[in-house]
């Protein structure tokens, strides 16, 4: 299964009020690890970068002015994101945010069927538990220490394992189920398991009785009662 997480950043907080999207970091996973394939780019908004926003991800006006439009990178994203499911933390906002780019361009928004919002996966696993992005790095055990500023492929590195933990941590991928069983070994009948297969060369034997016989109790009593101030006699 190939799903893409990505991670954006921007120069507010609302498209709808004029705030556009200035950086996406895509990282491509089949089957919940990854490829080793990314798509990175930066955008020119055509407006000016509040400083509030600039804080967070230190992306500066001047630096965004050399970087192409969305419009230059549109073709090139879509054909990386294909058909495939797209994993965001608050996905809502990273969703929002490239389908206003997109309808800029007057192209179809992406559906928000392929939506998987990491958040929402975090709040049904840990129920009154921080979920911020940091919060469960720190959980799982995910190193963030060159995490200064926010950035959108890093973030995406980052959420790319805390997704992996979400679900199911990486035994997910062990593949002990056979490759055409469709399911899991928990599924398989014990008869078919090797252990349990009778052997053709061996006799078949009575299963043993695994209880103590009247001699082995009173041996047993004797062997207690020669113990010297035992604990349980106090």
């Amino acid at each position: 299964m190939r799903e893409i997480i990505f991670d954006t950043e921007t120069t507010g907080l609302d498209p709808k009020t004029g705030d556009r999207m200035v950086e996406i970091g895509c990282i491509e996973m089949i089957g919940r690890v990854e490829t080793g394939r990314t798509f990175h780019a930066y955008f020119n908004p055509d407006r000016d970068m509040p400083p509030e926003a600039e804080r967070v991800h230190g992306l500066s006006a001047a630096f965004l002015a050399t970087k192409p439009r969305f419009a230059e990178t549109a073709d090139a994203l879509l054909e990386f994101l294909g058909d495939s499911d797209l994993v965001a933390h608050n996905a809502g906002f990273d969703f929002g945010f490239l389908n206003n780019e997109l309808e800029l361009l007057g192209r179809a928004p992406i559906s928000l069927d392929r939506m998987v919002d990491t958040v929402a996966l975090a709040r049904k696993k840990h129920p009154g538990a921080k979920l911020s992005l940091d919060a469960l790095c720190t959980r799982y055990g995910i190193d963030r220490s060159h995490r200064v500023k926010h950035g959108a492929l890093l973030d995406a590195e980052l959420l790319a394992q805390v997704y992996v933990e979400l679900t199911g941590g990486r035994q997910i991928g062990l593949g002990l189920a056979p490759a055409d069983s469709g399911a899991g070994l928990a599924a398989q009948p014990t008869t078919n398991a090797p252990w349990h297969r009778p052997s053709a060369d061996k006799p078949r034997r009575e299963p043993r009785l695994h209880v103590a016989s009247p001699e082995e109790l009173e041996r047993h009593r004797a062997f207690i009662a020669g113990i010297a101030e035992a604990i349980w006699t106090r």
